[in-house]
């Protein structure tokens, strides 16, 4: 009798083990949304925003923070939010179809629903250096910022980074009156 009590426990223990590792496997872990580095869970697919109000374009910049880097572009319009951020093979100069060569792994085309030029056509973004319009030597993630062009109300931006990592877009209103379309990349997955 003893036997019998002693096997009937160890197939409970047995059936009780099978019993929780099929609910482990069926039970989704929540490792596969955990955050990756910092916290981020951005994804690499492309972001995109219909434009509401458009402004013209007057700078663009860029900043290193703990987590990733930063490339702002400065619109001359409260509200002015449209954008298609994405990852592409190549990115294309705007009118001429030229392909803009940027150094990086990876290519992010950044469009803005905003053109390079006034109503009356004057320039209100001019670039020094087409090829660089920040200087990111030495950063993280970036590795090129490069001007594709101003035609039909949209500007492009080439920017090359280290490889397909993580971004987010998204528009702040400010400083002043005006909007910034801001663009980040992690420095790792």
């Amino acid at each position: 009798m003893l036997r019998r009590r002693t096997w009937t426990r160890a197939l409970s223990a047995v059936t009780a083990l099978a019993a929780a590792a099929v609910v482990a496997v069926a039970v989704p872990s929540s490792a596969s949304a955990t955050p990756g580095f910092c916290g981020i869970a951005w994804g690499s697919l492309p972001k995109t925003a219909s434009a509401t109000e458009v402004g013209a374009l007057t700078d663009v910049r860029a900043g290193r923070h703990d987590c990733y880097d930063r490339l702002v572009l400065d619109i001359r319009a409260p509200g002015s939010n449209g954008y298609r951020v994405s990852y592409v093979d190549q990115v294309t100069q705007d009118g001429s179809g030229a392909v803009v060569p940027l150094r990086g792994g990876a290519k992010l085309a950044v469009i803005a629903v905003a053109p390079a030029y006034d109503d009356s056509g004057n320039s209100t973004y001019t670039p020094v250096n087409r090829a660089e319009l920040v200087n990111v030597a030495g950063w993280p993630t970036f590795r090129q910022v490069a001007w594709a062009g101003s035609f039909e109300g949209e500007t492009t931006v080439g920017l090359g980074v280290r490889a397909r990592l993580p971004f987010r877009a998204f528009v702040l209103d400010g400083p002043g009156d005006g909007s910034r379309l801001i663009v980040d990349v992690a420095h790792f997955w």
